[in-house]
């Protein structure tokens, strides 16, 4: 079972999906629902990544948070709002999913 720092990591992730995708809908933060969405998915997604830091370091937390972030974004970009990925945008998100692998399946340091 995962340590609870990874929970909370895997809820800020969470919350930043939901703050990012929110972001888009929000059309410049000009329709309500979507705006209020905005700002409660980046309060959670702030405040579960504080939680996480306590233990996760500073620069793996933020690597998994971010590249995790990357992927599931630009996949929602492609589901949702039809956005595409060319060969270069699937072959660097490959390459972030593969870089978060080595992290947390490699490295010492990850360890929370």
């Amino acid at each position: 079972m995962p340590s609870l720092s990874w929970i909370y990591l895997a809820a800020a992730i969470a919350g930043e999906i939901v703050g990012t995708s929110a972001l888009k809908a929000s059309q410049g933060f000009s329709r309500p629902g979507p705006s209020v969405l905005v700002v409660l998915g980046y309060g959670v997604a702030f405040y579960c990544l504080s939680q996480a830091l306590r233990t996760i370091p500073m620069g793996i937390a933020y690597a998994v948070w971010s590249g995790i972030g990357i992927v599931a974004i630009s996949l929602i970009g492609f589901v949702l709002y039809r956005q595409r990925l060319d060969m270069p945008a699937l072959l660097g998100m490959g390459l972030i999913v593969a870089g978060t692998l080595v992290i947390n399946l490699f490295s010492g340091s990850s360890a929370g």
